[in-house]
């Protein structure tokens, strides 16, 4: 069976960056998962919410309706810091993306660029560096090696893969883009990548710069090929599972 991990900073990454991809891959028979490394709790946009814990506990929500309409078969949500993952400790990080990818084992990971995405946010950054660091670390097995007492064995991903594009968002900081190597037609499925960024509802003051973007965009998720087991000749593909074998 094919599987396909996507780790994220933010609730509401997994259908503004990816949403197209995981909704197409899951119509397509692919098991997915999405591994959120905080609720959300210092987002600008609060919905009237009191305070951080109740702003976490709605994004929460709106992380399972978002994945639901992705039909996303395995939504997790961990509890670090929002806005504060440069000043998490790098191997707790690692080691819990580790844990997540040796019980799920994808084959293919999406997560973000060292760039942080087309918002350049730091931790979209720091996302990307601990899932990177997960990708290589969670194949071997000289790497937290007490995982393997409770049944977890290695699991070496074939693909990972950086969000990236050709564009930044107006009024943002300089962002530089890995090239993209790979383009995903996501037309058969536009409608439900935007039905799950509002799902989002405490984003609702985005969801019209979202929804106009995205459909200015055109059909299309774009991604950077970061590490492969099989080196693919240097053309686009338009396939992340090219050159895999089923389980």
């Amino acid at each position: 069976m094919f599987r396909l991990m996507c780790i994220t900073a933010h609730p509401d990454d997994e259908a503004g960056s990816f949403g197209g991809s995981l909704r197409t891959y899951a119509d397509r028979g692919v098991e997915t998962s999405v591994v959120c490394l905080t609720p959300g709790q210092a987002g600008s946009h609060r919905a009237g919410a009191a305070n951080d814990q109740e702003l976490a506990e709605l994004r929460k929500k709106e992380f399972a309706a978002s994945c639901a309409i992705l039909r996303v078969a395995k939504p997790v949500v961990l509890d670090y810091a929002d806005g504060q993952l440069y000043r998490q400790e790098l191997n707790r990080v690692v080691y819990e993306l580790v844990s997540q990818i040796r019980k799920f084992r994808p084959q293919v990971i999406l997560t973000y660029g060292s760039d942080g995405g087309v918002t350049g946010h730091p931790d979209h950054s720091m996302a990307g560096i601990f899932a990177t660091l997960a990708f290589q670390w969670a194949g071997r097995s000289n790497r937290y090696t007490d995982q393997f007492e409770s049944g977890l064995q290695p699991n070496r991903g074939q693909k990972l893969y950086y969000s990236t594009a050709d564009f930044v968002l107006p009024g943002r900081q300089p962002v530089t883009f890995a090239p993209a190597t790979a383009a995903i037609e996501i037309g058969a499925v536009l409608e439900a990548k935007v039905a799950a960024f509002k799902a989002h509802i405490t984003q609702q003051p985005l969801w019209s710069v979202f929804e106009g973007n995205v459909r200015k965009r055109g059909p299309q998720e774009t991604f950077h090929l970061a590490a492969a087991v099989k080196q693919p000749p240097l053309e686009m593909e338009t396939d992340l599972f090219a050159g895999i074998a089923e389980d």
